[in-house]
């Protein structure tokens, strides 16, 4: 089996390496080992834009949950330890699940605020590193081993934001349901739980609006789905999106 090279010179490079070896099944070591070596000068660098730390700290995500889920499997039952103990380190930080989303990810937002409400105080390296300008759509490309997430696909710092809308509507295609007798539009409860990230309830139904979950007229009720937690090691995206 041919090894994935390693760019160490590109964080996001790097970031592809590490998903795209727990893809392939090769060993993560080397990668990981690089992922923790790096210089944050370095690690700074090459997160020069939001679409270079959008892409970067996605595929960590789910390369690094995948890594573990791949590992031990029962690691999944215990959610305090899946979402809050330490499973990747980059640039000397290690860094949880919820940090690389909450913090890193989401603009250093509490899990349970619902997306409205900032840590007036973040830890020095989700400011230097984290996204500036959230982007909600990363809530359907990251991938923590529930049946209910969406595929893991290879983000690209050129590429981010249409691999983004691609993950999106794809996932909304399967997930949210219009009931135009009803006028109800049931969401995927992903929208629910980080209502904040997407603009509250009518930033919400734009959303789905512009995705085309419902007519462009209609204004139905939302109204949100179970989500299936049953553990499902996680689905990877076609090829050709690698």
């Amino acid at each position: 089996m041919t090894t994935t090279p390693l760019d160490v010179a590109d964080p996001v490079a790097l970031s592809h390496a590490f998903l795209r070896r727990v893809r392939l099944g090769e060993s993560t070591h080397a990668v990981a080992s690089r992922l923790r070596d790096l210089d944050r000068s370095t690690l700074a660098d090459g997160l020069d834009t939001d679409d270079a730390r959008l892409a970067f700290w996605v595929n960590v995500y789910n390369a690094a949950a995948r890594d573990l889920l791949a590992a031990a499997p029962e690691t999944f039952r215990d959610k305090s330890s899946l979402f809050g103990a330490d499973i990747v380190t980059v640039a000397g930080r290690g860094l949880s699940l919820d940090e690389v989303e909450h913090g890193l990810l989401r603009g250093a937002r509490p899990k349970w605020g619902l997306g409205y409400v900032r840590d007036p105080f973040p830890p020095a390296f989700v400011e230097r590193f984290g996204v500036r300008e959230r982007d909600p759509r990363i809530h359907f490309a990251l991938n923590c081993g529930a049946a209910a997430c969406p595929p893991i696909a290879a983000y690209s710092r050129d590429g981010i934001r249409d691999e983004l809308e691609t993950a999106t509507r794809s996932y909304l295609e399967q997930e949210a349901v219009y009931d135009a007798d009803a006028d109800v539009a049931r969401a995927p409860r992903l929208l629910l739980w980080f209502l904040g990230d997407f603009g509250g309830p009518s930033g919400a139904k734009a959303f789905l609006r512009e995705r085309e979950v419902f007519p462009k007229t209609a204004d139905p009720s939302l109204r949100f789905r179970p989500y299936d937690w049953s553990f499902e090691l996680g689905t990877f995206a076609a090829p050709e999106e690698w």
